[in-house]
């Protein structure tokens, strides 16, 4: 018998000042049964730093052909992809193929050093590709929130992220690895 899916609800208020972008999201988290709450919250704090009212979660682990998080326009075409963790090199550059902007979120510590040294010469030419490194102290302190019913609020200012609920917060820390050379 196949496990399922965990359910995982999250009332989550954004305060982003720098986008000037404040609302409260209900979110439903189905956590699949192989991913950790450190991914999990990842995912979540991606859906807060980029906010908006398309933006939705994919199906991310449980298929190839739809990313973490993405962003559709009216006509149906991606905006943006989002990937949390360590995709590899032929996913990425499927996704910059389909979408106007791609995200990865990479974590993980030392794992993800290795993940960067192995793929930067292969991505350095894309140019609608970023790349984040979450230190592996943000994403272990973003876990400890997990609940299966979170009160979330995220404030961004002047590039800080902070993350808590009524008892805990956490000061997001993230690291550039490349950023996307868009033509405008």
């Amino acid at each position: 018998m196949a496990l399922k899916a965990t359910i995982f609800k999250a009332e989550l208020q954004i305060a982003d000042m720098d986008r000037n972008y404040y609302r409260d999201h209900t979110l439903t988290l189905a956590r699949h049964p192989s991913e950790t709450d450190e991914r999990m919250m990842v995912r979540l704090l991606v859906f807060a730093l980029h906010a908006h009212e398309a933006l939705i979660f994919g199906k991310g682990l449980s298929t190839d052909d739809e990313p973490d998080l993405w962003q559709k326009d009216l006509t149906g075409a991606i905006e943006i992809w989002i990937d949390v963790g360590l995709p590899d090199e032929k996913r990425i550059r499927k996704a910059c193929g389909r979408a106007r902007q791609v995200f990865v979120y990479s974590y993980g510590g030392r794992v993800a050093e290795m993940w960067w040294n192995q793929n930067s010469g292969k991505l350095e030419r894309i140019k609608n590709l970023a790349v984040i490194n979450l230190p592996l102290e943000t994403s272990s302190a973003m876990a400890r929130l997990a609940q299966r019913g979170m009160q979330l609020q995220c404030t961004i200012q002047d590039g800080q992220v902070w993350v808590g609920d009524t008892e805990n917060s956490v000061q997001v820390e993230r690291v550039t690895l490349m950023q996307p050379r868009l033509s405008v």
